[in-house]
């Protein structure tokens, strides 16, 4: 079997954004036919070993309210079989060259406990209708460092180039607004670790049910996220407010900090690229943040082409109340034993740095769910060509929106073999996707409450 399924040429080159046609009537009529609302591929693959998509979860089990942590609707699911060092041979076409360094840099600990593949990522009814919607209008301004004609909806379903599918990771839906508190650590390479405390609150203005085209390209704004440290004692209050431009050519993205020694808000231009992210200790960038985030514009895109990959799917049981962060965060990784992997199809996005311009990551590939538009694997190499990090998203339908979203995010350097887990929230209390944000919650002004209070 071929590691790639090959996309036509005329789309799997990296093409101007003048030179994408708009999809036709007849390609936006299989939405919702054989193809998803969102455009990945209804049908399941030849042998059977990934399923066809039926809906995905449209309801959330008996008992749950929201709140709680999501209880695990597969249960009693089984390990069908476990990846390690002495069979990586027999699935090394189903893994990424990331993944596969995660198994030469730790043979003793490391695996892959693989469950039946279950495609529960789905989405309101209004998604899937802007979707079809706004696919044969949505556009890329010039560069491909923005977007216009969209609102609501996956804007590329069925993606022309690298751009189009990276956007469609920036702007996949994951609820209005949501509320969440948790954490993040950095273990040294014996497992110690500080957990890092944070409370976030993110408002995505191009989700809401009333968005439209016109007001979101009058206002310019994606979404707008703010984020306090609440621990340790020598962090707490520094804070982050980001506005996310639409038309990043027109506005770049505005975001501002909080600094609890000089006690001001400051504009922060850098809070971009490859600046650290906050309280990371030099382990991830800015734009590693959910995967990939911010502007595209540092890169050359390539739509590589589909295929099945192994990726941590479903991953209830990492994200239960039940599972303390000590028994989730061990040396070199986390326990392998929380972790479900599934077989399912991704579309492979590779990003090339431009010339002239400056990222440490010098190739990034990106492995994207095909039913959620979810990045869940990523491989970054730096500008010597070499594997430097391998990032790993563990995501789940938070069925009470519903959305597929990430619940954990890990990145490991491969370099000084240590990682980053950003998202640990099984000793916290769970998302609040009902909060009643406003914009007046995004100013500088708020910030500066935030981080003082």
């Amino acid at each position: 079997m071929k590691k790639l399924t090959l996309i036509a040429s005329t789309i799997a080159l990296v093409l101007s954004c003048g030179a994408i046609a708009k999809l036709t009537p007849d390609q936006v009529a299989r939405l919702g036919a054989d193809l998803t609302p969102l455009g990945a591929e209804k049908a399941g693959n030849a042998d059977g070993s990934i399923p066809a998509w039926e809906g995905g979860i449209t309801a959330a089990p008996a008992g749950y309210k929201p709140g709680d942590h999501h209880p695990d609707p597969f249960a009693g699911d089984k390990v069908l079989f476990t990846i390690d060092k002495s069979n990586l041979a027999q699935y090394k076409n189903m893994l990424s060259p990331g993944q596969i360094k995660l198994f030469e840099a730790y043979p003793d600990s490391y695996k892959m406990n693989v469950y039946q593949s279950r495609r529960t990522a789905s989405y309101p009814q209004y998604v899937y209708d802007a979707t079809k919607k706004i696919a044969a209008n949505a556009e890329l301004v010039e560069g491909g460092n923005g977007i216009i004609n969209a609102a609501i909806g996956i804007p590329f379903p069925i993606p022309a180039n690298g751009l189009e599918a990276i956007w469609n990771h920036i702007l996949r839906f994951r609820g209005v607004a949501a509320s969440r508190n948790g954490g993040q650590v950095a273990p040294t390479a014996s497992g110690d670790y500080v957990t890092i405390g944070f409370d976030e609150q993110i408002m995505f203005k191009y989700s809401a049910p009333d968005a439209t085209v016109e007001a979101l390209e009058k206002e310019n704004i994606l979404f707008r996220f703010k984020q306090a440290v609440t621990t340790p004692a020598r962090l707490a209050g520094t804070a982050l407010l980001v506005h996310e431009t639409m038309d990043q050519v027109k506005t770049p993205r505005q975001a501002w900090t909080y600094n609890t020694g000089q006690r001001r808000v400051r504009r922060a231009p850098n809070v971009a690229y490859d600046a650290p992210g906050t309280a990371s200790d030099g382990l991830r960038t800015t734009d590693d943040f959910d995967m990939f985030n911010g502007s595209p514009n540092r890169y050359d895109w390539k739509l590589v082409g589909k295929q099945e990959l192994f990726i941590p799917y479903n991953s209830y049981k990492l994200h239960s109340k039940d599972v303390k962060y000590a028994d989730l965060i061990k040396p070199g990784h986390i326990n392998p034993e929380y972790v479900r992997w599934e077989k399912h199809r991704v579309w492979v996005v590779e990003a090339n740095l431009k010339s002239g311009t400056s990222h440490v990551y010098g190739k990034r590939v990106f492995f994207i769910d095909e039913d959620s538009w979810q990045v869940h694997v990523a491989d970054l190499y730096d500008n010597r060509g070499e594997l430097y990090r391998v990032a790993v998203a563990h995501g789940l339908n938070y069925y009470e929106v519903p959305t597929h979203w990430s619940t954990l995010e890990v990145f490991h350097d491969l370099n000084t073999r240590r990682y980053i887990a950003i998202g640990l929230d099984n000793e916290d209390k769970m998302y609040d996707f009902s909060v009643p944000l406003t914009d007046n919650d995004f100013t500088p002004a708020a910030l500066r409450r935030e981080g003082t209070r």
